[in-house]
């Protein structure tokens, strides 16, 4: 059995804040004290838990806040799993329970930033969600640890409009395609030589397709990001 609410407590921020921490490794994600004071001013700070023979534990937290007033967005700043309940759909479930709580707020957009490296966010972000890439931006958070381990921090920067999901795109109008690896977070471990000519590499073919005016419509597991006409 499974629960999402709000993390209310004190104590429950720092479980957030430790699991953060656990999954980022090297590098801290967002302390409990700005954790606590976006709680406490009305944003989205939730926490999925696992409950199994009267035991709860936390496995999982999202965080988001808002946007531009005029805009109606909020920004979400991260959503993230412990690795052993990946792929059962609590993700997906997270998702959908943010979406729901941003709907009952009158927010229509929600925005957020992804490696373009990462497979399995690229196909549950675009294709899954069907979310719309927005930007592309190099080195965005300059080169820190945890996820990116070590490398810089290239980003696709996304928006999720809530009433109008996005389809992918039709194969006539799909003119270009760029791989990515299927586990770029198992290469950094294993062989991060390999990952950072990797994000180079995926950098300058990104930037050769904008360049000629197309834009990331979709991903495909077999051909990687999908680029249609602008």
């Amino acid at each position: 059995m499974r629960t999402i609410r709000d993390l209310d407590t004190v104590e429950l921020i720092i479980q957030a804040q430790e699991l953060l921490d656990a999954l980022r490794r090297s590098e801290r994600t967002i302390d409990a004290g700005t954790l606590r004071a976006l709680q406490q001013s009305g944003n989205y700070v939730v926490g999925i838990f696992e409950n199994e023979d009267g035991q709860e534990r936390m496995v999982g937290a999202s965080i988001a806040f808002f946007g531009v007033p005029a805009r109606r967005t909020m920004h979400s700043h991260i959503t993230a799993l412990l690795p052993e309940y990946r792929g059962r759909g609590w993700g997906r479930e997270l998702k959908e329970h943010q979406r729901q709580w941003a709907f009952s707020r009158e927010v229509g957009n929600i925005t957020w930033t992804f490696d373009p490296l990462v497979a399995r966010n690229a196909h549950f972000f675009l294709t899954v969600l069907g979310a719309r890439v927005t930007g592309y931006a190099v080195n965005q958070y300059g080169i820190f640890g945890g996820g990116d381990a070590g490398d810089e921090s290239d980003r696709l920067d996304v928006e999720w409009a809530l009433a109008d999901i996005a389809k992918p795109p039709a194969e006539d109008a799909i003119v270009a395609s760029v791989q990515i690896p299927r586990d770029i977070e198992t290469m950094r471990v294993e062989d991060p030589a390999a990952a950072h000519e990797w994000r180079t590499a995926l950098r300058g073919r990104i930037e050769e397709q904008l360049g000629r005016g197309l834009k990331i419509a979709g991903f495909d597991g077999a051909r990687g990001y999908l680029f249609v006409r602008a």
